[in-house]
């Protein structure tokens, strides 16, 4: 992909670049003509860069023939500093809580309109879900998504109360009601699911909070997934709490949290 275009200007990187902007929440699956046009690039060049960029990993084209983002790109942006820093420390302490509980434990965090999974423990007795460690799933749909959606800012609020989609016939999509149940969330310092993503699976949340000058901060949110009819959630509250409280710690102590 070295060398330059045929347009005076702009090089083949800024092409490609170009290219995997065109990807986002709102649109994470595109056909080749659709990504030609959100990125301004000819149908010829667009064809030959995302082949390179299949090719490389940066992206994956899929049976239908519309292109995705491939999980190299997700490897490198878990060098970042920040999403590294939270996963090293995060992964103890969800170790820990996966022996205590026997089912999945996952750390999101909110990108846009969407919970991304940063990290996840399971075993052979988890329940299945639909989530993987990258995966991006609705805010309004999950444990964690409702936990990062409650300390969002209000315009983020706002735009997802707009944009509620079905899931499943349990997903909470009136605008009214899941606005009152985010100020529960708010007020309980806890996020339940039942069925609301994928059938056959429940959800509990809670915020991991980092101390700052300025004042208290959610930066993840830590969740459990297990099977609907599961009667003792509300007694896993305080050991999903616990070991929120210890992600929190140790992430005010880095220089990238503070």
């Amino acid at each position: 992909m070295a060398g330059r275009s045929a347009t005076p200007g702009r090089s083949v990187t800024s092409r490609a670049l170009a290219i995997l902007d065109a990807f986002d929440s709102t649109a994470p699956r595109l056909s080749l003509s659709q990504i030609a046009e959100r990125s301004g690039t000819p149908l010829t060049t667009a064809h030959r860069l995302l082949g390179e960029l299949a090719d490389w990993g940066a992206l994956i084209r899929r049976p239908d023939g519309r292109y995705e983002i491939g999980r190299k790109l997700w490897d490198l942006g878990l060098l970042a500093p920040v999403q590294m820093e939270l996963r090293q420390i995060a992964a103890p302490f969800l170790q820990d809580l996966h022996t205590t509980i026997r089912d999945t434990v996952h750390l999101a965090v909110r990108e846009g309109l969407h919970a991304l999974y940063v990290e996840r423990v399971s075993g052979r007795e988890s329940v299945p879900m639909v989530s993987q460690v990258g995966s991006r799933l609705p805010l309004h749909a999950t444990g964690v998504g409702k936990v990062l959606l409650a300390a969002a800012p209000q315009d983020v609020v706002e735009q997802a109360l707009r944009l509620l989609t079905r899931q499943t016939r349990n997903t909470l999509v009136d605008p009214g009601r899941m606005r009152r149940e985010l100020a529960e969330v708010r007020r309980r310092r806890y996020a339940r699911t039942s069925e609301e993503m994928s059938p056959g699976a429940a959800s509990l949340a809670v915020p991991v909070q980092v101390e700052r000058r300025s004042g208290p901060a959610v930066v993840a949110a830590l969740g459990i997934v297990v099977r609907p009819h599961r009667r003792d959630l509300p007694r896993l509250v305080p050991v999903l709490e616990v070991a929120a409280r210890g992600i929190g710690r140790e992430l005010a102590r880095t220089r990238d949290f503070r």
